[in-house]
């Protein structure tokens, strides 16, 4: 059983199970109250520039609208990844 190097979970497995299977009895659900006071807080946005290989991008824009989105995704999964 293979397991990611922070912890225990096998993730793969986890990815597989289909959402009845999940056990979530042990987790309370939100109240009125929590959602009447809860700010939604979404990352804050810059433009940058920057070179990628003509393939790559390509690539990327093949893959339907919301490329940079994809992008900024992939690089947050790296960056959490390699976060020490």
């Amino acid at each position: 059983m293979k397991t990611d190097s922070k912890g225990k979970t096998n993730w793969k497995r986890v990815k597989a199970m289909k959402d009845k299977a999940i056990d979530v009895s042990d987790i309370p659900e939100l109240g009125d109250d929590f959602f009447k006071n809860a700010e939604l807080r979404l990352p804050q946005k810059q433009t940058v520039t920057i070179r990628l290989d003509n393939d790559v991008l390509s690539w990327f824009k093949s893959q339907g609208k919301g490329y940079q989105t994809r992008i900024n995704k992939l690089l947050r999964s790296y960056m959490e990844t390699h976060n020490h």
